[in-house]
């Protein structure tokens, strides 16, 4: 591996350690869906930190990449992402679920910087994204959007509506990511098998991808690939572990910290406490 590849990995490594960090100092303080948003904190680093076009000082430039997290729930990795890319100060993590704050629980597009939809009903992002690519494509303009979906969300009918429709209008400026943790409140594959999930997708007329999710270095030869096919939706199936990085809440769904458990949570995550 050539030096600038193995410093750019380092370097998304360590955004998404830190946005880990920040996700656990936030289920410190209140109740928080902590295992989906640990699951995803590789992806996102490389979306912020590499791939999209976005501007702090400017959330709503019109050249920006559009991102959208219909798994709204998962919004703290999304917070921790922001803080860290400069949206607004990482201090205001702190404020989570506080009355006034712009830190919510669900995605809120109203009170948080640099959040394009609100979301947390889930099934519904896909759809935002397909009209928003669908907008893009009417005006002649480059941008792209990117949706990361749940993968128990699947399970909401509306999505294969809108994989259908992505794929009748030959958008090849959307890219959904499916965060295949496989979990949600229990197991998904028991809850509601998906299953052959990548097979589902092409059938749709989607050209798919699936990867480790937690490997810097494939996540960025994944996004570099984009879109995987001229005129097709690319859909990326991230396998990912729910709770990944800290060993005593993986496989959990929400999980809030008393102090001897954070401690014991950010030292899993390298954090001096």
């Amino acid at each position: 591996m050539d030096k600038d590849r193995q410093k750019l990995i380092s370097e998304l490594e360590e955004k998404a350690r830190k946005i880990r960090v920040l996700v656990v100092k936030m289920a410190g303080m209140s109740d928080c869906h902590t295992g989906g948003s640990l699951s995803m904190a590789d992806m996102l680093s490389a979306l912020y930190f590499y791939t999209m076009k976005v501007d702090p000082q400017n959330p709503l430039w019109d050249g920006r990449d559009y991102f959208i997290l219909s798994k709204g729930h998962t919004v703290p990795a999304l917070d921790a992402a922001l803080a860290i890319k400069g949206f607004f100060p990482e201090e205001a993590v702190t404020t989570h679920l506080e009355l006034d704050s712009i830190i919510s629980g669900h995605a809120c597009a109203k009170a948080t910087p640099g959040i394009e939809v609100s979301t947390g009903s889930l099934g519904h992002g896909l759809s935002i994204g397909v009209g928003t690519a669908l907008g893009i494509r009417m005006d002649k303009a480059s941008n792209r959007v990117f949706v990361i979906l749940g993968d128990g969300e699947l399970q909401e009918g509306s999505n294969w509506e809108s994989a259908m429709s992505a794929s009748h209008h030959k958008l090849d400026n959307l890219i959904a990511i499916v965060d295949r943790n496989r979990y949600q409140t229990g197991p998904t594959e028991a809850m509601m098998s998906l299953e052959p999930l990548a097979d589902k997708w092409k059938s749709f007329g989607w050209a798919v991808k699936t990867i480790n999710g937690h490997d810097i270095g494939q996540i960025v030869d994944t996004l570099d690939s984009l879109p995987f096919e001229k005129g097709r939706p690319s859909v990326i199936i991230s396998e990912t572990i729910k709770g990944k990085g800290v060993s005593f809440i993986m496989n959990h769904h929400m999980a809030r910290f008393n102090e001897e458990r954070l401690k014991e949570a950010l030292r899993e995550l390298g954090e001096e406490v």
